[in-house]
């Protein structure tokens, strides 16, 4: 150990060729097991792009962990870095340096981890990026902005032999890993229907309105790979979700979680039939992606799913405004939004109720789930430094993505798609093969 340098550590890490584990997690959290020394030198470097919301609760967890300093804070926002780094100090010794574009801090050797939390058609295209510059990757849900841009990642991880773990966080939570297990050991027999839901009351955007760029926003690396556009005073720093040039909507924001889970607990890959209902039903402004959706999915195994959103009427389902629901052949399992689940037999009696007396509210769109979601970026750390297997690799974090995205595109072309449920790839609809791609700005476009 003494001849290595840090380098050479966590290069050899990533590929099991070191024993240590990862130490520290926050405080309070009782997972002794995770506990080990390291040096100084040992540590994990680690840079957040993106950090007007979801960005900075990543950076100070991330900061939070006593075996990694959070170096460099990136975001086109010149704001959102001096907010972020005021939280950020707060929660590590060090005062993170702060980068308006990205790609110089890539440039950087002593930085292992890229956390990109950035719009989602910057999601693929970031980690790639990072991925080529050596880095490590922890993106965030959806890890694509469509199917070809998630195929490429998963091959990029395989070809450039990096870390790349998604932020479906629960994949982590250990009440929600014990609810999976109970299933998959045949405890309610075997389930055969699923549904998820999201629910919310969000406001009109309005009727944006061409105006001058804020001077604080640079809004051409804002854009990035997608084609340009003119600023509107409704698009930064949140509404970009329901534009489907940036965004994918509430079905990739929030239903990928809930998908996610669903696909976990019924172990299956690729659907054979994907179908959507629904529209922007609330209100007539500027938002284009659906707020009331419907996806259904058929699998090949005799197994139907459907997630549904409401992004307009927040009335909670099952007595959560988030959550998932197995139906199977003995009684039905419930997971609500937190670290939590219910097992029922088929008069409705509880089996087991299994809670999580910590404080979680899955409508805060920034930090749900603060100590809970260290646990899957301890995984990701274990997975960089002794090869232990991710909660979320980019393979399964691909292929829930997908199901998604496959519900947006029946809904974009008004049908039904037929999938191929060996490759998940869309099978006779020239039409909705278009979505299956984007077009970039020139000179951005993604290669491998």
């Amino acid at each position: 150990m003494k001849a290595q340098t840090r380098r050479t550590f966590i290069k050899t890490s990533a590929t099991g060729g070191a024993t240590i584990l990862a130490g520290g997690l926050l405080p309070g959290l009782k997972a002794s097991s995770y506990r080990r020394i390291l040096g100084a030198n040992d540590r994990i470097n680690a840079a957040v792009m993106g950090v007007n919301s979801r960005g900075t609760a990543l950076a100070t967890n991330f900061a939070r962990q006593s075996d990694c300093t959070l170096t460099h804070i990136c975001d086109v926002d010149s704001r959102a870095i001096t907010a972020c780094t005021a939280e950020v100090v707060k929660r590590q010794d060090t005062t993170p340096k702060g980068e308006g574009d990205f790609r110089k801090v890539l440039e950087n050797p002593d930085v292992d981890v890229m956390v990109i939390a950035a719009p989602d058609h910057w999601h693929a295209p970031a980690a790639l990026l990072a991925m080529q510059a050596g880095k490590n990757v922890y993106v965030e849900k959806p890890c694509s902005h469509n199917p070809h841009e998630g195929e490429m990642l998963v091959q990029a991880a395989s070809q450039y032999k990096k870390v790349v773990q998604m932020g479906n966080q629960r994949r982590s939570w250990p009440n929600v890993m014990a609810g999976i297990k109970a299933l998959h050991d045949g405890e309610i027999g075997r389930p055969y229907l699923g549904k998820g839901w999201y629910t919310n009351n969000r406001a009109s955007i309005g009727t944006g309105k061409e105006t001058a760029v804020p001077e604080w926003l640079n809004w051409d690396l804002w854009q990035g790979p997608a084609p340009r556009k003119a600023f509107k005073d409704n698009y930064v720093h949140y509404n970009w979700h329901w534009f489907w040039h940036w965004g994918t909507g509430e079905a990739l924001n929030n239903g990928t979680h809930m998908i996610d889970l669903l696909r976990w607990g019924f172990q299956v890959d690729y659907p054979e039939r994907v179908s959507s209902n629904g529209g922007r039903y609330r209100y007539q402004d500027d938002w284009q992606t659906p707020d009331t959706q419907i996806i259904s999915l058929d699998f090949p195994e005799n197994i139907s799913m459907t997630w549904e959103g409401r992004s307009c009427n927040g009335k909670f389902v099952e007595g959560s405004s988030v959550g998932v629901q197995f139906y199977a052949e003995g009684g039905t399992l419930l997971i609500p939004g937190g670290n939590s689940y219910t097992l029922f037999d088929l008069d409705n009696k509880v089996i087991r109720e299994v809670k999580d007396n910590g404080s979680i509210n899955p409508l805060d769109k920034a930090n749900p789930a603060e100590q809970l979601d260290a646990l899957h970026i301890r995984n990701f750390f274990d997975a960089i430094r002794d090869g232990e297997q991710l909660a979320s690799d980019i393979d399964s974090g691909h292929k829930s993505t997908l199901l998604v995205q496959l519900g947006n595109i029946a809904q974009r072309v008004g049908h039904s798609l037929d999938i191929d449920p060996a490759t998940g790839h869309i099978k006779n609809s020239a039409e909705a093969m278009q979505y299956w791609s984007r077009e970039y700005e020139p000179g951005w476009e993604m290669k491998l």
